[in-house]
């Protein structure tokens, strides 16, 4: 209690003396899934499972099962940093939905050095010691059918921790809003991430840091107030039949940010609009092949511009309620980005679909 009465108490005084951050908790815009990674992210419109929580927790209601648990891991920069993602999802009638999910981004067994030298200036390497770098998001959702047919709602209520050893950590809280429309085979879906604005509060370890900092002529950090500014994500997509094995599902989504100072396709001084597509074909429904491409941007080339974008492409398996799925973004090597592989598990308790189906 006294830990929370400390953060918002510093916050409200970041705030009025307007020493805030406005760009943080970007981990939580790298995404979830490898099915979300093979499309390039574009499920906002179409994500009825455990996932959904991330993306749009509005889609968590349209689920055929009471319960489902949804798990991913991926790896960065030759596997120096992980990305883990876990969701469970609740569905106790036919109306509503509940989940918990949690996710980690972390950089483990880092040298801490600080204490390398002893008092006497000898080179001490068993006074070595590792530390671990991480950023971990918890989301509470909640989603609902509503009176109007083909209309869901739904919320997402965060919670960040960040944490980098002994050094500093954050506490952060913010909200997502959320909707989905189905008419027919065309569905729609938008998400108003950080709706209140995440507010994550730092505080450092100044005994810990204050000598290493002097001797190096660095400037101690201080304790402040991050603040994330809300962003738009909408999108649209459409299911197309062709024949009675093979199903097509494509998918155009719009990201929307407001600072007007990011290079995307469409940009301005006052919104910017990142678009990027997936496709999805199932064989019988068990076999998924994904393509996608995303992260258009202009990148100056001595005197023309040139278009820059990143594919991305998966596999999937779904199989009694097994859900085994893969992604390979960055496929050509185009950009400076080097390749990174998702794997994802999901499964479904089926035995309890049919008792809601009784009911």
């Amino acid at each position: 209690m006294q830990k929370f009465l400390l953060i918002f108490l510093l916050f409200v005084y970041e705030i009025s003396v307007s020493q805030v951050k406005i760009y943080s908790n970007e981990f939580m815009n790298i995404g979830v899934g490898a099915r979300a990674s093979a499309m390039s992210n574009s499920v906002l419109a179409f994500s009825d499972n455990s996932e959904s929580a991330f993306w749009n927790p509005s889609g968590l209601v349209s689920s055929s099962n009471i319960f489902d648990i949804s798990s991913m891991h991926s790896e960065y920069f030759s596997g120096i940093s992980k990305y883990d993602f876990l969701s469970f999802s609740y569905k106790p009638n036919d109306s509503s939905s509940i989940a918990f999910s949690a996710l980690r981004l972390g950089t483990d067994d880092i040298l801490n050095t600080l204490e390398l030298v002893d008092q006497y200036g000898n080179i001490n390497y068993d006074r070595i010691s590792k530390f671990s770098v991480a950023d971990y998001g918890f989301l509470f959702s909640y989603s609902k059918k509503t009176k109007i047919q083909g209309l869901n709602i739904g919320a997402n209520a965060k919670f960040i921790y960040r944490n980098q050893g002994d050094f500093a950590s954050a506490y952060g809280f913010g909200f997502d809003i959320s909707g989905i429309y189905v008419k027919d085979n065309w569905k729609f879906g938008a998400t108003l991430r950080d709706a209140s604005s995440t507010f994550n509060a730092w505080f450092f370890n100044e005994e810990l840091l204050s000598e290493t900092f002097l001797i190096t002529g660095n400037e101690l950090p201080e304790n402040s107030v991050e603040i994330t500014a809300p962003r738009l994500l909408s999108g649209f997509g459409r299911f197309f039949k062709l024949s009675g094995k093979i199903n097509f599902y494509s998918e155009i989504d719009l990201d929307f940010t407001f600072d007007g100072k990011r290079n995307v396709l469409i940009k301005s001084n006052f919104f910017n609009i990142d678009p990027h597509l997936g496709i999805e074909i199932s064989y019988l429904k068990i076999v998924y092949f994904r393509i996608g491409v995303g992260n258009f941007a202009i990148i100056p080339d001595f005197d023309k511009n040139v278009l820059n974008a990143q594919p991305t492409a998966g596999i999937g398996i779904n199989y009694k309620n097994f859900r085994l799925d893969y992604a390979l973004t960055n496929v050509g090597n185009i950009g400076a980005a080097p390749y990174s592989n998702y794997f994802s598990l999901g499964y479904s308790f089926d035995k309890f679909n049919r008792k809601l189906k009784e009911d």
